[in-house]
């Protein structure tokens, strides 16, 4: 289904390009504006969405494994608001609007909130707790987001970048930011792939994976660590797309049951499946113009949410 995704989110687009053609550009560049269509625009796009739909799949994954929270996303440790006010800060204080300038502050941001979030729920009695860690992302979530909309209120140039990038998008970022990132994102999926065996002790409750012999403070941080190389890669790299991170580990859950191995190995596998089908619906459902891929995912994600959380409610009624 991935692969066919690929192929799908190279052949179709706002501008028709016959299949056949299609192909033969891919192995023989001719220079023609198809050719450039194709090989500036189209494969950069499909790379993002597959980087970036794995980064959020995974991340999820990690998030509702370890706070056993299973409407977490990566926005709830203030990944987002924190790449956000990276962003607001560098185009409006700084004056940088290049995507390869603000994103490496987005990528900061992000690090600085998840290591402000885990101080504070790791404070006090009991060590980093899911509900601690929970409460501390919602209180740092509010802080940071009322810090962008100050920068915002006093700086309409800053608003107008802000606002495209807040949305969520495949396109307008330079190639060579990919490959800067990509390291990050490599090594966060390495250390979130190593993490998943011990998350399935911490689902049996953590008096019972200290038991097991893990290490359950250790298996915090290091899963928070690689959230937060996912999620925040992929922040800085197309906005903050919401509901992958929430939607992926459920759909994953479905096909491979509780053993967290599968999930994360399904949903670097399903995110970037559903990020591209959303690209390509935002494309041609808008023709001449297009939706950004962040709309279309939200249009899907919001409904999903809605029935998680009655389900949820009527078992436990």
């Amino acid at each position: 289904m991935l692969g066919l995704l690929c192929l799908c989110s190279i052949a179709l687009g706002t501008k028709s390009i016959a299949p056949e053609r299609v192909l033969e550009l891919l192995w023989s560049p001719d220079g023609s504006e198809e050719s450039g269509i194709v090989h500036q625009m189209r494969v950069p796009r499909t790379e993002f969405g597959l980087v970036v739909g794995a980064a959020l799949g995974m991340a999820g994954a990690l998030m509702q494994g370890l706070t056993r929270n299973p409407l977490a996303d990566p926005g709830l440790l203030g990944v987002s608001a924190g790449a956000s006010l990276g962003v607001v800060l560098t185009t409006g204080l700084l004056g940088i609007t290049a995507a390869q300038g603000y994103v490496w502050f987005a990528f900061g941001g992000a690090l600085a909130a998840i290591a402000l979030v885990y101080a504070l729920g790791s404070a006090g009695k009991g060590g980093a707790t899911p509900a601690k860690l929970a409460l501390a992302g919602a209180a740092v979530t509010a802080l940071l987001q009322s810090l962008v909309n100050a920068v915002l209120l006093f700086d309409a140039a800053a608003l107008g970048d802000f606002r495209f990038w807040v949305v969520g998008a495949l396109t307008g970022q330079p190639a060579g930011v990919l490959v800067d990132v990509l390291p990050f994102i490599a090594v966060g999926a390495l250390l979130a792939a190593t993490t998943a065996p011990a998350l399935n002790s911490l689902a049996l409750g953590e008096g019972v994976a200290t038991a097991l012999g893990r290490n359950v403070g250790l298996v915090r941080l290091r899963g928070a660590a690689a959230a937060t190389l996912l999620a925040g890669g992929a922040v800085a790299l197309c906005g903050p797309i919401a509901f992958v991170g929430l939607v992926i580990p459920h759909m994953a859950r479905s096909f491979t049951g509780p053993d967290h191995r599968w999930i994360m190995l399904y949903s670097a596998l399903l995110g970037p499946s559903l990020l591209l089908a959303a690209d390509i619906v935002g494309r041609l459902i808008a023709r001449p113009d297009e939706l950004h891929v962040g709309i279309v995912v939200t249009a899907i994600g919001a409904p999903f949410f809605i029935a998680l959380v009655r389900r949820r409610r009527l078992r436990e009624l």
